[in-house]
Order: structure tokens, then C-alpha cells, then sequence
């Protein structure tokens, strides 16, 4: 597949190293576009569920697939989220092609563009609201695998799949006033002078204009990769909000079921030092071993 050249892509919530992650579309769509800027806005690795046991090959190749683009040129800009807010004490940090901040403006066709998550309006992130927020995030993430086994089921009756994930999103963000989260966001935005406010953190894709008595401005959400699979593209002198059609790539979908290499670097002959060097101790006392000793247990080939 041929790569479609666009000006910007703005993707958010990945929430790699999640079961809810859709890493093979996500691979997918990497591969078929080539941005100037790709802005990688908030929750892209989930930090707050993060596993040892729960990271796959699929999450890795995601990873690869951004660094890709880095090396061909593209200019990557992580901003931080909630989910991944560990990362906020490296903030600034700026080398090659990549860049990580909290918060982005940038200018494009001489109209202000104010990049950040979303997370600082939405009071559940903060205080005893915020240890709720995780138990509740990993429910979520119990949900949406007990959902793909109800889809299972309900392809075998053929009949339609359901997201009972989605549905219950949707009932947390009115819970949780979204509305007033997005018009707290337009309102500053208004007031700093911004023609557009790009967020994430809501898992609701949006493109719209709110307008006060001090103004106006374009209220754009990327919305997420868990269940809407929606990204920004600015390209043609306007944005456009890219929907991911599965039976586009039927003919290029990335085979996931690759193991990885066995790790067999190590020679024989160090191979031989490694394991003799635990039995050499027992034998020596520690200021016993010194430089002599060990040539005699050779690891340079």
C-alpha cells in the first residue's frame, strides 16, 4: 500500500500494554501514512496498568512503526496524559526527531493550534478521585475482554457484535461532564487567542466550533484507539478526522503471530566465564580474584 503523504496526524489514547489496545490497526495505520509531524497526544502507553507479563509482539511492532517514521523524517511529538503521566519529569526532552512535552502550539497555515491531553480539566485525575480513576480504568480493561468473548459468542449465532465498553464510556464521560470539559478547554483557548484546541483523554472524537460572547474557536478530539479508532489529519489546508476501515488493509493486515528471535549472542568462551565465575568464588575469597585470575577465564574473543 502506497503511503498517503499528510501534513499532521494526531493520534491519542493507544493505551499500549492494555488488553483494550487495537495494536494491529494501529500498525496498520502507521504504515500507510507518511506526516511531516505526527503528534502522539496522551496515553500512548499506559502506565497505570502496566505488565511485565502483558506487553505482546503486536504493542512492540506499534513502537517500531513510530520510530520508523522518526528515522524517514517524520517529526514525532509525545505529550504526556494521565495515563502515562510518569513521563512528565522528563518533559522537554528533545533529540533527533522526537520530542517529549505536556503541552504543544504550534502554528499551521497562520492558525494557532494548542495541543495537550486533556487530563489537567477533568477532576477525577486528581486527589482520592484519581485511585478511583485506576480501579476504574482496570475494570474497563476487565470489560472490554469479557466483551470480545460475548462477541465470540454472538458471531457463532450470527449475530451482530456490541461493545458493552463503549457503552459504558459513554455513560462515565456524561457522568463525568464532558461537555463541561470541552467548553472549559474552547473557553481558555478563546481567551489565549487560539483558532483550535486538539485533545484526547475523553475517547470521544469530535471536530466542532464553540462560540462565546468573546469569541470563537474549533474544539477537535482524536479520540482513541481502543474503541472508535479515529485519528486528525491536517492536510489540504484543513482537518479532517480519519476513521479506520478494516477491509482497507485486508490485503496488507501485519501477521502477528511471529516469535521472537531466540536471544543467542554469548560464545562459548564466554559462556565459559559466566559459568565458572560463581564456583571460582566459592574457592577464592573476593580480594583473592584479581586482574591475573581472571585472564585465565578469557571473555574476549
Amino acid at each position: 500500500m502506497e503511503r498517503r503523504k499528510i501534513d499532521v496526524a494526531v493520534v491519542s489514547d493507544l493505551h499500549l500494554g492494555t488488553y483494550g489496545c487495537r495494536a494491529k490497526e494501529l500498525v496498520n495505520y502507521f504504515k500507510s501514512i507518511s506526516p511531516q509531524i505526527l503528534i502522539l497526544n496522551g496515553d500512548i502507553i499506559d502506565v497505570w496498568q502496566f505488565r511485565k507479563k502483558y506487553f505482546p509482539l503486536e504493542h512492540i511492532q506499534v513502537i517500531k512503526e513510530i520510530m520508523s517514521l522518526a528515522a524517514k523524517g517524520t517529526r514525532v511529538i509525545y505529550i504526556t496524559g494521565n495515563h502515562d503521566e510518569a513521563l512528565r519529569r522528563y518533559t522537554d526532552i528533545d533529540f533527533g526527531n522526537f520530542q517529549l512535552a505536556d503541552k504543544l502550539v504550534m502554528e499551521i497555515n497562520g492558525k494557532m493550534c494548542w495541543f495537550f491531553h486533556g487530563d489537567v480539566f477533568d477532576s477525577t485525575t486528581k486527589g482520592f478521585a484519581k485511585m478511583l480513576s485506576k480501579l476504574g480504568s482496570r475494570g474497563y480493561d476487565l470489560l472490554i475482554r469479557f466483551n470480545r468473548s460475548v462477541n465470540w459468542l454472538l458471531q457463532l449465532l450470527g449475530r451482530e457484535k456490541m461493545s458493552l465498553s463503549k457503552m459504558v464510556m459513554e455513560k462515565v464521560n456524561k457522568a463525568a461532564s464532558v461537555n463541561k470539559f470541552e467548553q472549559t478547554a474552547a473557553e481558555i483557548a478563546i481567551e489565549k487567542k487560539y483558532d483550535y484546541v486538539i485533545c484526547g483523554h475523553i475517547h470521544e472524537p469530535q471536530m466542532r466550533c464553540v462560540i462565546t460572547n468573546k469569541g470563537n474557536v474549533t474544539y477537535l478530539n482524536s479520540g482513541d484507539w481502543v474503541e472508535h479508532l479515529t485519528a486528525l489529519e491536517f492536510y489540504n489546508d484543513d482537518w479532517h478526522m480519519y476513521e479506520y476501515e478494516a477491509e482497507k488493509y485486508t490485503a496488507t493486515v501485519v501477521k502477528m503471530d511471529r516469535q521472537m528471535p531466540k536471544l543467542d549472542v554469548i560464545t562459548d568462551r564466554v559462556a565459559f566465564f559466566i559459568n565458572s565465575l560463581h564456583p571460582m568464588r566459592e574457592s577464592l575469597d573476593e580480594s583473592e580474584v584479581g586482574f591475573e585470575t581472571l585472564l585465565k577465564f578469557p571473555f574476549v574473543v
